[in-house]
């Protein structure tokens, strides 16, 4: 069993629903177990292309052990999007549901499939703020990102006192 990190994203619908339905998702892949869920955190669109109007993000973090190998669970979050009525329209666009595979254990990779860790998890207060959620210390298997949130901006980003809890 790996420890693998997938973050979640919403800003398009009843967004909470919309991670729930995620979350619900992949604890139904095989070979994995939910370990911990972060909780949600909003913030405002970030890159969205300046024709986009687009509502304020919800975003959170899953920790999964698995047996999946990651471009299998990679393959797995594609799915799950597509079923959730995720299209991809343009570079950024809103969307119900985002999933990024952020961290593997033991796997660090440079691929035009899959880069790991998620090549802006450093860049992004809202990855990094559920993250350390998932990991208080500041370091997840194979990464110290500590540091790096201490540098990022957290203008607009809150926590949401609603948690999603696995029965």
């Amino acid at each position: 069993m790996s420890e693998a990190v997938v973050g979640l994203g919403s800003n398009l619908g009843k967004k909470n629903e919309n991670l729930l339905q995620a979350v619900q998702a992949l604890s139904r892949l095989p070979g994995s177990t939910i370990k911990r869920i972060s909780s949600i955190f909003v913030s405002p669109p970030e890159g969205a292309p300046t024709e986009d109007a687009q509502e304020e993000y919800h975003n959170m973090a899953v920790l999964l052990e698995t047996t999946m190998s990651p471009m299998a669970l990679l393959g797995a979050c594609l799915g799950v999007e597509a079923a959730m009525g995720r299209v991809r329209t343009h570079k950024n666009a809103a969307r119900p549901i985002d999933l990024d595979l952020l961290l593997y254990e033991g796997i660090k990779s440079e691929s035009f499939e899959l880069s790991l860790p998620h090549p802006r998890l450093l860049q992004r207060a809202f990855t990094l703020l559920p993250l350390k959620e998932l990991y208080p210390s500041g370091r997840a298997p194979g990464i110290f990102f500590e540091p790096h949130l201490r540098e990022l901006d957290l203008t607009g980003i809150r926590r949401l006192e609603r948690r999603i809890e696995m029965n």
